[in-house]
């Protein structure tokens, strides 16, 4: 436990101009914001060149650092455009850079001296990720929003760098860069920032009808124990919000964490106000993970937002000391200094014998304090006065005016950045996507062992079973796809057995999953949730020892053609992992463990759900991908490495997909019946 805490950073979206001043007007420490490409909101308006070097100099002048959103998944051709963007967002003053995809973040780490921040999008929820991301050259990881009270606590005593956690605005239902829904089901990617918001639309079942909305988050009811913890960043969702909005649950925070304590039920109801969806929740923070965190937006909801004052521009003063010096025979001078130690001096002229009335402490204040439509107000103040001065105000007017010119322009200063700063990185040409020769030709998860056939031992190289129900009738394992650092014994526990059992090769998904298979020296394979989508992301993965991984999904297979590696070619794709159960939402627990839970949506397209380790869900395509009859068309592009997903076939039906696949057949009758 550290023995001092320090006020943690309040952290605030922008997704415009208008909404950066109001952040900083709410009294932000630091602000998020996007360019016009390459981040996880780009449907905000956003910032384009000028306007991001105009907002990162506005915030400076304020104390509020700048971070630029990196965190969307990269293409090849896009890495060095990628770049390039990371090097004038540096350029122009930016603090830290929020970045998602590996490769991106090892080109901008051999290139650029700045701050990287690892994005919730790749999925960090334990301390072990924390050291797979520092030695990659992260110094704060965003958390995953699905951490509770025990899990943050452990972690940030645990992490070699610093925690960011997500503390009020919207929560998707899915763990952050696993949800493939709107990709695949709506043609727009939440891994490429165009996420068609799936979870807010109705589908049969559910107490009303939305089983994967939820209320907005909101941990302000705990200020004073996350304050403790030692969190360094307090972070606001909202980059598609209003600016009043960004304003308003600034202020609450801000008030929150100067007093170090937590909300009053009247300022509860005033975040609810400003936005909500039926409430606020904290159930993932205090493990109450029920129906109650369901929600949407109603009318009432909208009308409480639409009352909000209209933001009318900054207002907000910075509080400085002055300092004034008026000496006989000496110019007179005066020094305005910010509360971070910033200061700037100003000298006027000689001041004059008094010939009646000299000046006196009170009236050089009041001169020099009346700063009116500046930034600035006076917090504290000392004058060295000779006795029998005097200076005409004009001249006392004239030097408040040059000192607050001279602290403008200090607080506007560029920070000294050049392109001479930036290091000489290694040609991107040498970085080559996975080996495709000696590897296994086809692999397969089963998520139901007891109904693997005697064909897929003979037809699999490598048949993985989930972790929680490997019996050892096959060779490699799966690991969950979120492992808290609060159930990390289970895990190696259940590890280990796997490995008496027979386990030779494992499937990870997540940085935090290496540390953990390599401390029981399986042979290491990539899953898609690494999200791999270029070879520099390929190369990276390559150096810890992976052997091959499975391409992203979302990947054309002209792009896949480029990178090499293993394609999925049949199953169901997994759309989402929810830490609520969404069995206890749409059914009850039974129909989970039986297995039948299903989400219907409007055009009556069923989504099975399976039950996922702790009790998490996974929601599954509503009908699988099948390429029997493409394999001359994969083989004309070079992917021969096979990857197949059972996960609510029977044995009959595995059965039939192998024949079909041996053979090259298009889908029978047999088979279309299986969807």
């Amino acid at each position: 436990m550290k023995e001092t805490r320090k006020k943690p950073e309040l952290l605030c979206p922008a997704g415009s101009p208008d909404a950066l001043a109001a952040a900083i007007e709410g009294g932000a420490d630091a602000v998020y914001m996007g360019g016009v490409a390459f981040n996880a909101r780009i449907h905000a308006k956003n910032f384009t060149e000028e306007e991001l070097k105009k907002g990162i100099a506005l915030a400076h002048s304020y104390g509020v650092k700048i971070y630029l959103t990196a965190n969307t998944l990269i293409y090849d051709r896009e890495l060095e455009d990628a770049l390039r963007a990371a090097e004038d967002a540096y350029l122009a003053g930016a603090d830290g850079l929020i970045v998602a995809d590996m490769g991106l973040a090892r080109r901008i780490r051999e290139r650029i001296p700045i701050e990287l921040h690892a994005s919730t999008q790749l999925s960090g929820h334990n301390a072990d990720a924390a050291r797979f991301l520092s030695e990659a050259g992260f110094s704060r990881m965003v958390c995953a929003r699905e951490m509770g009270r025990e899990e943050l606590s452990r972690f940030v005593k645990e992490s070699p760098i610093e925690a960011e956690v997500f503390v009020h605005g919207a929560l998707c239902v899915c763990h952050s860069g696993q949800c493939l829904f709107s990709s695949v089901v709506g043609g727009r990617s939440g891994n490429r920032g165009e996420c068609a918001q799936p979870c807010r639309l109705p589908y049969r079942g559910g107490r009303n009808g939305y089983p994967l909305s939820l209320k907005d988050l909101s941990l302000a009811a705990h200020t004073r124990e996350l304050c403790d913890m030692g969190i360094a960043s307090f972070k606001i969702e909202g980059r598609m919000k209003s600016p009043e909005y960004v304003r308003d649950v600034a202020r609450v925070w801000r008030r929150l964490i100067d007093e170090h304590r937590n909300a009053t039920e009247e300022e509860m109801r005033e975040l609810s106000g400003i936005f909500s969806r039926g409430g606020l929740t904290d159930g993932y923070y205090r493990h109450r993970i029920d129906g109650s965190m369901m929600g949407i937006r109603s009318e009432g909801d909208k009308q409480s937002s639409r009352e909000l004052a209209p933001f009318r521009g900054i207002e907000r003063k910075l509080p400085i000391s002055l300092f004034a010096k008026i000496r006989l025979g000496k110019p007179a001078t005066l020094t305005l200094t910010l509360e971070d130690g910033r200061s700037a001096t100003a000298e006027g002229p000689l001041p004059e014998t008094a010939r009646s009335a000299p000046m006196d402490r009170d009236t050089v204040l009041r001169s020099l304090s009346r700063f009116g439509n500046t930034a600035y107000t006076v917090t504290d103040s000392e004058v060295e006065l000779d006795t029998g001065l005097m200076m005409p105000v004009s001249a006392m007017n004239a030097l408040r005016r040059s000192a607050a010119e001279a602290l403008d322009a200090l607080r506007n200063e560029d920070m000294g950045r050049s392109s001479s700063d930036l290091r000489t990185s290694e040609d991107t040409k040498v970085a080559v996507g996975f080996p495709r020769e000696g590897l296994c030709k086809r692999t397969a998860v089963f998520y139901k062992p007891e109904e693997i056939p005697e064909e897929a031992y003979r037809y699999f190289d490598i048949q993985y079973v989930p972790l929680d129900r490997y019996t050892g009738s096959t060779n490699g394992v799966l690991l969950p796809p979120v492992i808290f650092d609060t159930e990390r014994e289970e895990a190696e526990r259940l590890l280990a057995r796997a490995c008496a059992l027979g386990a030779e090769h494992v499937l990870v998904g997540n940085p935090g999953h290496i540390a953990l298979a390599r401390k029981f020296g399986l042979k290491l394979h990539g899953d898609f949730r690494l999200n791999v989508t270029n070879r520099q992301a390929a190369k990276g993965w390559m150096q810890e020892g992976i052997k091959d991984v499975l391409l992203s999904p979302e990947l054309t297979l002209s792009r896949m053609r480029d990178l090499g590696g293993r394609v999925i070619v049949y199953g169901r794709l997994p759309l989402m992992v929810t830490e609520k159960c969404l069995g206890k939402e749409v059914a009850d627990c039974d129909a989970c463990k039986r297995g039948t839970v299903k989400l219907t949506d409007r055009r009556r397209a069923e989504f099975p759900v399976l039950r996922e380790w702790q009790h998490r869900s996974l929601i599954l395509n509503s009908v699988p991908l099948y390429m029997a009859d493409r394999a001359e068309m994969l083989t004309q592009v070079r992917l021969e490495q096979y990857h197949f997903l059972f996960t609510t076939e029977r044995a009959d039906e595995i059965r039939a997909i192998i024949r079909a696949y041996e053979r090259g057949i298009p889908p029978t009758e047999e088979i279309r019946r299986m969807k």
